[in-house]
């Protein structure tokens, strides 16, 4: 009896729904879901709906906007890499050259 395997093709591809990549879909769910919960408690403290949905519609459209800019600048992993640069020193200072000069005289114990 033969059996029928099915090949995961793209399986190291990223989550893509409606062009956002990665974790920009998390930063938009984490958006809309703090737009409903600002309405909710916008509405339970007797806030007209009048006022109240004109500014949570706005709002919703400039997460989108944000959340989907932020998408193609930057790609999947391309903001995670961009706070991680500005993270980095400009300047390595140091005062005596014995660092490097004794690196390649250490000998490492391996456990053999």
């Amino acid at each position: 009896m033969a059996s029928i395997y099915q090949i995961n093709k793209g399986v190291s591809k990223p989550i893509m729904f409606k062009g956002l990549k990665g974790q920009y879909i998390a930063y938009l769910a984490a958006g809309l879901l703090l737009l409903l919960l600002i309405f909710a408690l916008g509405y339970v403290a007797k806030i007209s709906v009048y006022v109240l949905l004109p500014t949570i519609v706005v709002l919703g459209t400039a997460i989108f906007f944000i959340v989907f800019r932020l998408s193609h600048r930057f790609g999947e992993h391309g903001m995670m890499k961009f706070f991680a640069k500005r993270n980095l020193p400009h300047h390595i200072i140091f005062r005596s050259r014995r660092l490097f000069t004794h690196l390649k005289h250490k000998h490492y114990d391996r456990g053999n």
